[in-house]
């Protein structure tokens, strides 16, 4: 169950997110929301604030993960295709849920 932290943090991570397809919001929200997804923590993402520089920049995402379900695995433990990877495993340790990465994938994806 969301606290109301958690509840402020996706209504304001929301309003970042009005350039996006309708089905996409939820997913760009839990991506530019710190106190979920955090993709800006390391991650450069257009329209994004304040973005990390530690992870490689979240463009052309089609491109370079042309199979959906690679990058929904990358989401859920990069450690799987790199041992050394800095980013957390967001599925692997329940930090997100089996939906929120889906559509944090779907959004991703997009960009």
């Amino acid at each position: 169950m969301a606290g109301k932290k958690d509840v402020k943090a996706l209504k304001k991570a929301t309003k970042t997110c009005t350039k996006v397809n309708p089905s996409d919001v939820e997913g760009c929200a839990l991506s530019f929301s710190r106190r979920h997804g955090n993709c800006l923590g390391c991650h450069t993402i257009k329209g994004g604030a304040q973005a990390g520089n530690i992870g490689p920049g979240l463009v052309a995402m089609k491109a370079r993960f042309p199979d959906r379900a690679v990058l929904r695995a990358q989401i859920w433990d990069a450690t799987v295709k790199n041992p050394n990877s800095m980013m957390p495993p967001f599925g692997k340790h329940n930090a997100l849920s089996e939906s929120q990465i889906d559509k944090i994938t779907d959004y991703i994806h997009t960009l």
